[in-house]
């Protein structure tokens, strides 16, 4: 008998979901077994079930209530083997008053909506938990406030649940679900419907402090079963984003106007119109050929489009600082407006502390909805709601109103309350927190794009994410890879492989050896197009960029104390490529021109402030380009042409005027003397060779880093964090000698016998006696005594000591101040620092031996009348 009572306590649901409205009578109801609700059903399935609970009938005279039963049954002895429902807590199997009076609120509710609105689909109030009893959906919700950074605001909460649960759609797609498992079961399965997800969410979106609601209602089908493959990745947008901040020029406050151009303003205007009716017109031949590509793949017509029901969230604006309302996918966790076309109606919503059913038209969508949850006529609510209540009674009604009316009925709105959570706390472990996605790995399909995302550690090379987009629609050909990385020892953080361009892009995080933020290249091969970036601020020479072909190298710098900003190299080509294991000091590249600029030295005047000088290397030409005074449109040059050998021979004659070549700006200024030029043409010869090499320690530099990431490559180190107990094998065994090594000196400690002196001192006595014993322990006691003494005194003279030595040099200064020097005077300023620390050191270990002294003595006398050779003897002493 109570085996049949049970299948139809799991049968209630099922039929409560048939509209009912045809009976309405005492007939018609049905007792739940264990006394929570009252269902609505259709008379021919009341008296079948009747029957079939008495015993005297069986559930043939309806078919589809016996399948229903059959199928139910079967996935509930499914769910528990899975879920295991004899460990739950009494919270969850069984219900209290308060939560019993609830369901009789709730089923009292039901029944006026059915019969006010027998055309619209049943409210989703009290399904079962995981233990097969019915609860208010309201208390199912445990507001909670987890200790982890990440779940501080809404869009980690709702990243987490995407990622960290499996979608378990409807079924059927179109009705809700007849049981609704409480947050604990759902991170412990790590899978659930829209309705689990969606409840989950909002549980940790109200304990972080937002206003959060559960919406019951529906959506398309895309949102409905997780199709993203019409979706742009919100990676790929970023991206773009921060591609347009990028190339935004800098606006110039003080810029010279363009010459005006003298063109037709209609001719312009007629090319603009035919240009844009020309991009208006591939665009929309694009949009065409996407549209009849996503037919082909998803289908051309939904028939079900309406129907499919779906649970999100909805935050409204006000706490936390949120400025609008907004929806949350929970399958997704992307944010949506209240007017997006993606959801199509709501049926009801609920938090924490009440139930709202929608009585607005959503034969547009959500778009025209207002979320005045104190509207009465917009929102029916279920309990009285003091906070979002906004009805007030006219004051020119105040006489009808008795007072001791309203305050009985005051009384009675505050009766009742929505009860308790039954839940229990949740609680998401750290280790869950960084796993995120089921097993550690999780992929999503986008428009023209796949995501992967990976757990820390789970790759051998440390990727945790990889984007990979592809031309076409179909996804058969793709044009961009990006890989994220974390834990590299080598501070790789994101790698881009573009296949059109055929390049390679690596960045790294700050605190890389060299200062490598950026490495552009095709090649891993030295001598080969690449670009450098550097984070210039932790660099000496404040090198902020370097790229480099096989015949120039160019590199940028700033913040110098030389003000050089900018320097290029000519190479000679070779005739061959060069490896990495090559020898690199044997097989320098021949230079052929240095190009160096500098910013302006404010502190020099302009015409002596070089701002450009250029070595021709192999034509011995040096020219030079000084900065332009504020008052002239150009600036002062010089050509020095090198005689043959110049520094070879020391008694050489030069002849200035034909070596230098100057160009005046001032024709009136007095030229430059012939010693000042001699003079700056050896300091530029000097200048050029350090340039030259600085090229090479470039040279040297870049093989070195190509070395570097070429053995990194291969190692794919991470770094593991000494916080982190699981996966730090080296922490391990360091901590499994050190238990090691305390237990041997403890073994060493025990084995060693304090009463061996004391015993020997008497002769080894065979047969301790209790004149013996008292011996050995004044003894001991005494010897104890004696070394906490000597130490003490050991320390005090030490004290002493450097008190005297410090007053002793404290005269001497007093004595010799005048003639002191600077020096003398740091070295005694230096040395009474250290006297002093000194001094202080000795006494916090004289008084912290005076403390512990006692202790340890008394310990001793324990020690003593606890071992057994002596504990019988002096057992009355």
């Amino acid at each position: 008998m109570m085996l049949k009572q049970i299948e139809v306590s799991l049968l209630l649901p099922q039929l409560r979901s048939a509209n009912s409205a045809q009976v309405i009578s005492e007939e018609a109801e049905l007792d739940h077994p264990q006394g929570i609700a009252r269902g609505l059903l259709n008379i021919d399935d009341v008296l079948a079930v009747k029957a079939y609970t008495a015993g005297v009938g069986t559930l043939s005279s309806s078919g589809s209530i016996k399948t229903k039963l059959a199928s139910t049954l079967a996935q509930w002895e499914v769910l528990k083997l899975e879920i295991g429902i004899l460990n739950y807590p009494t919270s969850y199997q069984e219900n209290t008053v308060k939560e019993q009076i609830m369901l009789q609120y709730a089923e009292n509710f039901r029944r006026q909506y059915v019969y006010l609105y027998p055309d619209r689909k049943p409210l989703f109030l009290n399904p079962l938990n995981e233990c097969r009893v019915e609860k208010f959906v309201s208390t199912t919700l445990r507001p909670t406030l987890l200790k982890h950074e990440e779940l501080y605001n809404w869009e980690g909460c709702a990243q987490f649940v995407a990622d960290f649960l499996i979608v378990d759609s409807l079924d059927p797609i179109h009705d809700v679900p007849d049981y609704l498992f409480s947050p604990t079961t759902v991170l412990k399965r790590q899978k659930g419907n829209c309705f689990d997800f969606s409840n989950l969410l909002c549980s940790l979106l109200i304990g972080t402090g937002y206003d959060a609601y559960c919406v019951s209602g529906y959506a398309i089908k895309e949102i409905c079963l997780v199709d993203e493959t019409r979706e742009i990745c919100p990676l790929v947008k970023e991206i773009d984003q921060g591609k347009k901040k990028q190339e935004k020029p800098p606006v110039k406050r003080y810029a010279v106007k363009p010459v005006r151009e003298l063109t037709s303003k209609f001719e312009m205007n007629r090319e603009a119109r035919k240009l844009a009716k020309k991009k208006a017109a591939e665009e929309r031949k694009q949009k065409e050929l996407e549209r009849l590509a996503d037919l082909d793949i998803k289908g051309t017509h939904d028939f079900m489009h309406g129907l499919r029901v779906h649970c999100w969230v909805l935050v409204l604006a006000g706490k936390r600082e949120v400025p609008e309302n907004f929806f949350i996918d929970p399958f997704t966790g992307n944010s949506y407006k209240t007017t997006n076309e993606k959801f199509l109606g709501i049926e009801s919503i609920w938090n924490q502390r009440n139930y709202w059913v929608n009585m607005q038209d959503c034969k547009f969508g959500c778009k025209d909805m207002v979320f005045d949850l104190g509207d009465p006529v917009r929102w029916e609510y279920m309990l009285p709601d003091t906070e979002n209540s906004q009805i007030a009674i006219p004051d020119s009604y105040d006489y009808f109103v008795d007072e001791g009316d309203d305050d009985d009925e005051n009384e009675m709105e505050k009766v009742f309350d929505m009860p308790p959570s039954w839940v229990q706390q949740i609680i998401i472990p750290s280790k869950d927190i960084e796993t995120r996605c089921p097993k550690g790995e999780k992929i999503i399909q986008f428009k023209k794009a796949n995501l992967e995302k990976y757990a820390p550690y789970l790759n051998i090379d440390g990727m945790v994410k990889r984007l990979i987009e592809y031309e076409d629609i179909e996804c058969t050909s793709f044009v961009k890879v990006t890989e994220w990385y974390s834990n590299r020892k080598d501070m790789l953080e994101k790698i881009e492989r573009n296949m059109k361009t055929r390049t390679i892009t690596e960045y790294f995080k700050n605190g890389r050896y060299m200062a490598v933020n950026k490495h552009v290249f095709r090649s891993s091969e030295p001598e080969t197009d690449r670009t450098l970036k550097y984070n210039s601020k932790l660099r000496v020479d404040g090198l902020v960029s370097r790229m480099e072909t096989p015949t120039e190298m160019t590199e940028k710098f700033q913040d110098r104390p030389d003000f050089l900003i900018y320097r290029q190299v000519t190479f000679i080509k070779r005739a061959r490529k060069v490896k990495i294991s090559g020898t690199f000091q044997l097989n320098y590249r021949t230079i052929v021109k240095i190009t160096e600029r500098f910013a302006r030295n404010r502190k020099i005047p302009a015409h002596q402030d070089v701002a450009e000088q250029v070595f021709l290397i192999t034509q011995e030409h040096i020219y030079l380009t000084y900065h332009r005074e504020d008052d002239k449109i150009t600036a002062l040059k010089r050509e020095f042409i090198l005689p043959p050998n110049l520094l070879q021979k020391d008694d050489q004659e030069v002849n200035m005027e034909q070596i230098v070549v100057t160009f005046e700006v001032d024709p009136l200024a007095k030229p430059c003397k012939n010693v000042v030029l001699y003079q700056t043409m050896m300091q530029l010869l000097k200048t050029q060779a350090v340039s030259m090499q600085s090229v090479r320690d470039s040279e040297h530099e870049v093989r070195e880093f190509l070395k570097d990431r070429a053995a990194e490559r291969k190692a794919n180190e991470l770094v593991i964090s000494v916080y982190d107990t699981e996966r730090n094998y080296k922490a391990k065994e360091h901590r499994k000698e050190q238990v090691k090594e305390e237990q041997r000196m403890r073994r060493a400690e025990e084995e060693l016998d304090y009463l061996a002196p004391f015993l020997a001192r008497l002769g080894q006595p065979k047969r301790i006696t209790k004149k013996v014993a008292l011996t050995l322990r004044n003894d001991c006691l005494t010897d104890m005594k004696q070394r906490l003494i000597d130490k003490a005194n050991l320390i005090q003279n030490r004290f002493e000591k450097e008190a005297q030595e410090l007053q002793n040099k404290q005269q001497w200064y007093q004595q010799n101040q005048i003639s002191m020097t600077k020096e003398d005077e740091q070295a005694y300023l230096a040395y009474c620092s250290e006297a002093m620390f000194r001094i202080h050191i000795l006494e916090m270990r004289l008084n912290k031996h005076k403390e512990t002294a006692p202790i340890k003595y008394l310990a001793l006398e324990e020690k003593i009348r606890k071992d057994p050779r002596l504990a019988k003897k002096l057992k009355n002493c």
